[in-house]
């Protein structure tokens, strides 16, 4: 008894020791954090459900208060004693905790971008959620009748009219008309505001603060131009070989709207496999509801506070949403049950299940992925699956007879997806850089040059019309699209590791993980679980051992 007591005053003494190491500098900061967090956490909730009424009902009032909200919020981050308290303990390096001089580089980078004048914020807050409303409740119009974005995506997905297919796709640019003088604009201000912070443009400013390297993307992005042009040249002529004569064109006839979608950045239904025609009967939401179950990642909580139908002046497309970084994780989507929405449903579902296992005894600040493009990897991993027969065949929707015979035909398709993607992600990767650089060039031109230089699409003739302005991402994601093609190459990484390590499998396609709860296992401890707690390359080297490498993107879809 003597011996214990012993034992446990010494163990009491050692904690009085290891508090008394922290410096009087981490003990500021920790109250500091404590405070902020008491003051940021019931706001960023009341902002997050307020944009979900938004999307969920397309109301102007519920979007009025979400940009009061989400104004007040950057607000609480431009303090500038706070501010300026924040850069003395970077500045001096005196936070030697680990997770507490994360959290303090987090919240320097976060207040840092709203150190700027409070009427150019409010009126970068008010335009940005203006314009984002028009978004989600223009709908184009066909011969005078209303379409929603699904009817549109539909047309161009089966009809085989040259007329109405050019129809459908000048009614999908119709929005960039409507929005692209105030889009300008708050480009306008983003750029003075990141002047105002010692930065040449937004774009710079958006990179360095989400720990990015603009020189490194701009090295990475040429390389895969470089990698992927002459295997896309090919696929792209036997692309143009067999879609053309649906419409009764020659190949150099091709124009835009002869694609499935109207920027030609997902595969064309080329094949003579259709995956539709296994969906249409299912449950797609079902069906993903299994697979994530099979390999021990519970979803149903997501599911059953989520909006997955489509309704008028409701937000047209999908989204995951982390309320409150407690567990309320919600999907926004418009479900029907074909390939697109299995794919849109498997992938937000990857969003909810990053979200929902990180650890929850971390700090809040570190409560969310490590970065935008590792939650995309996850997202779009599990997207990949609705296009795999083996998966299919995995979850009992084709015969293994019926997987041999349509995978080979699956797998070109799925390469020419990614070589599709990957293209069309340098049009955006390098537009966008020039917009901040000079909102004022000729933007209209600037796009369809990229385009023609990197999809090899020919523009329309006698066209001048803010086409780029229909792309809602440089509103609502500004300098963002970037992490998609980040996170196809880490969906490879991380498809390559778990294949070899956790299944000790070669084949990563094959391996679908479709009833290995060892999968969910390996992902919750070693992608989810540390939520922020490293960067994105501290990530990459603790889940996979190796830093980024293209490679295994490179070795799947562009070297086969």
């Amino acid at each position: 008894m003597v011996h214990k007591l012993l034992q446990e005053a010494w163990i009491f003494s050692l904690i009085l020791l290891l508090a008394g190491c922290a410096s009087k500098e981490e003990k500021a900061l920790r109250t500091f954090i404590q405070k902020h967090v008491d003051q940021v956490n019931p706001l960023l909730k009341e902002r997050n459900l307020t944009y979900w009424e938004a999307s969920a009902s397309g109301e102007q009032k519920a979007y009025e208060r979400y940009a009061e909200l989400d104004l007040e919020l950057r607000t609480l981050y431009s303090n500038r004693e706070d501010f300026a308290q924040l850069k003395e303990w970077k500045e001096a390096g005196a936070i030697k905790d680990p997770i507490l001089e994360r959290q303090m580089t987090l919240l320097y980078n976060n207040y840092l971008e709203n150190q700027i004048d409070s009427t150019l914020m409010r009126h970068m807050v008010e335009i940005s959620t203006a314009v984002e409303e028009k978004f989600n409740t223009f709908r184009g119009t066909i011969d005078d009748e209303e379409v929603s974005t699904k009817e549109i995506y539909e047309i161009l997905r089966t009809e085989t009219s040259w007329i109405q297919r050019k129809k459908a796709w000048e009614a999908s640019k119709q929005v960039g008309r409507f929005v692209a003088p105030e889009l300008i604009r708050l480009v306008k201000l983003r750029n003075t505001a990141a002047r105002q912070l010692g930065y040449d443009n937004y774009y710079t400013m958006a990179l360095t603060l989400a720990e990015q390297d603009e020189g490194n993307l701009i090295d990475l992005f040429q390389k895969l131009a470089e990698t992927t042009e002459e295997s896309f040249r090919r696929l792209k002529a036997e692309v143009d070989s067999i879609l053309a004569p649906r419409y009764g064109l020659h190949p150099e006839m091709m124009r835009p709207w002869g694609y499935n979608d109207p920027f030609f950045q997902e595969v064309p239904k080329i094949g003579e496999v259709s995956l539709d025609q296994f969906y249409k009967n299912e449950d797609v939401k079902e069906l993903a509801i299994r697979y994530f179950t099979s390999i021990g990642l519970d979803v149903n909580d997501i599911m059953e506070r989520s909006d997955l139908y489509e309704r008028e002046g409701k937000y047209p497309h999908a989204y995951c949403i982390d309320i409150d970084r407690e567990g309320d994780i919600r999907i926004m989507a418009n479900l029907v049950n074909d390939e697109y929405e299995m794919d849109a449903m498997l992938h937000e579902l990857g969003h909810g299940v990053y979200d929902k296992y990180i650890d929850h005894t971390l700090p809040f600040l570190l409560r969310e992925p490590a970065h935008a493009f590792t939650t995309e990897a996850i997202a779009l991993l599990c997207g990949r699956l609705a296009h795999n027969a083996h998966w299919l065949s995995a979850i009992n929707l084709i015969t293994p007879e019926e997987r041999d015979r349509i995978q080979p035909t699956i797998a070109k398709s799925q390469r020419i997806g990614q070589l599709v993607f990957a293209r069309w992600c340098q049009v955006m990767f390098n537009f966008e850089r020039a917009l901040y650089t000079d909102p004022d060039q000729d933007l209209n031109t600037l796009w369809w040059d990229l385009v023609e230089k990197y999809q090899f699409v020919t523009r329309p003739e006698d066209r001048d019309a803010p086409d780029w302005a229909a792309k809602i991402h440089f509103t609502s994601s500004p300098v963002y699209y970037h992490n998609y093609m980040l996170g196809e190459l880490v969906a490879s990484q991380f498809q390559n590791y778990i294949a070899q390590n956790v299944l000790k499998s070669q084949d990563p396609i094959a391996n679908t993980f479709y009833n290995r709860p060892e999968v969910g296992a390996y992902m919750k401890t070693h992608i989810f679980h540390p939520g922020k707690r490293y960067d994105w390359n501290g990530l990459l080297e603790y889940a996979t051992k190796e830093p980024l490498n293209p490679v295994h993107f490179a070795q799947q879809f562009i070297t086969p």
